[in-house]
């Protein structure tokens, strides 16, 4: 493995002017050349309506677009305000704090304070620096290294914890109705009680030269779902159709992205979002990303249930560590 040999945020305080090489695109894949379709909005839901009506929209959502925008689902703008200044706050911290928490992707060890590593010379770098870390189950969560600075994290990172809990169980309750499965079934598909969450903020520090770099490059997450909060730097954005679409930036509203095993384990009809994340020349831009996924050595695949004559298996099984393996080293699924 090949580390990139400056921290992306410290490229952007020393004031580059251009673009290194390693984070120029194709031209392809540029978003001067790729540009997104307009007056186009994503589906909004809010939770407060019906039961029935939220399943519907849900049901809609996933199926056309693997994405949608969630609204009044109960978690405190104060929250959310005060979980986005700890991360703030950490990202503000001298360079050396930051390092205290590096991470070492090359072994496997995601946890912790992060840029993106490339195999070799030739593959192209994300405009981004990251920290990730487990939120649940406690069995999975190691606070060595959650940042000791600011001293509210933990406490603030926790609460926020709770509310993703209870916020997953909903999403996957709704999902289960739609798709004709008993309320618990897509939990308990995905390991119960054992669900993990993963945290990892992104952080995307003003670029030079926006319209020749991205923040994530074209993805499919390997979640369950994901949940996201970002400031208010747009930048997100989903494929439908073989288009691009913006998601503009919605106050108090979750991101909920359809990842890969739900979109297993619902035999294809709950597509994963295909999604990219843009940089801007001004502004820095920062998103909250919660992954739900199954423990490592969860089998997934279609539901029982889902599964006939008419509508044969479309996925094989494998335990989510295989996947994971697979997709990492972009090997065949």
């Amino acid at each position: 493995m090949v580390l990139v040999a400056e921290r992306v945020q410290a490229l952007a305080v020393a004031g580059v002017k251009e673009l290194p090489e390693q984070f120029i695109r194709p031209s392809h894949e540029r978003p001067e050349n790729s540009k997104a379709v307009e007056g186009v909005t994503v589906p909004v839901i809010s939770l407060s309506q019906p039961r029935e009506v939220v399943v519907q929209e849900v049901d809609k959502a996933c199926e056309e677009w693997g994405f949608f925008l969630v609204t009044d689902h109960g978690i405190s703008p104060a929250l959310v305000r005060r979980l986005q200044e700890v991360g703030e706050e950490f990202f503000g911290l001298r360079q050396e704090e930051k390092e205290a928490y590096a991470n070492d992707a090359a072994s496997g060890n995601f946890e912790g304070y992060g840029t993106r590593m490339t195999k070799n010379h030739d593959e192209k770098v994300e405009w981004i620096d990251y920290f990730f870390h487990f939120m649940a189950p406690p069995s999975k969560v190691n606070y060595g290294v959650w940042p000791k600075n600011p001293p509210a994290y933990r406490e603030v990172t926790e609460e926020y914890n709770k509310e993703m809990l209870r916020i997953t169980d909903t999403l996957l309750e709704l999902l289960s109705d739609g798709l004709g499965l008993e309320g618990k079934a897509l939990k308990s598909a995905l390991g119960g009680e054992e669900i993990e969450l993963e945290m990892k903020i992104n952080f995307y520090p003003p670029c030079p030269q926006p319209q020749l770099a991205l923040g994530v490059e074209p993805h499919t997450d390997m979640s369950a779902l994901t949940l996201l909060v970002p400031n208010h730097v747009p930048g997100l954005q989903v494929s439908k159709d073989g288009n691009w679409f913006a998601v503009n930036y919605l106050p108090n509203a979750l991101f909920i992205h359809v990842g890969d095993q739900l979109e297993v384990l619902s035999n294809g009809k709950y597509k994963s979002v295909l999604h990219r994340s843009l940089v801007n020349k001004e502004h820095t831009r920062m998103s909250w990303a919660v992954f739900v996924v199954p423990p490592q050595e969860t089998m997934i695949g279609p539901v029982a249930k889902l599964v006939d004559d008419q509508n044969p298996a479309k996925y094989s099984s494998k335990t989510f560590a295989d996947y994971r393996y697979r997709k990492f080293n972009k090997l065949p699924q």
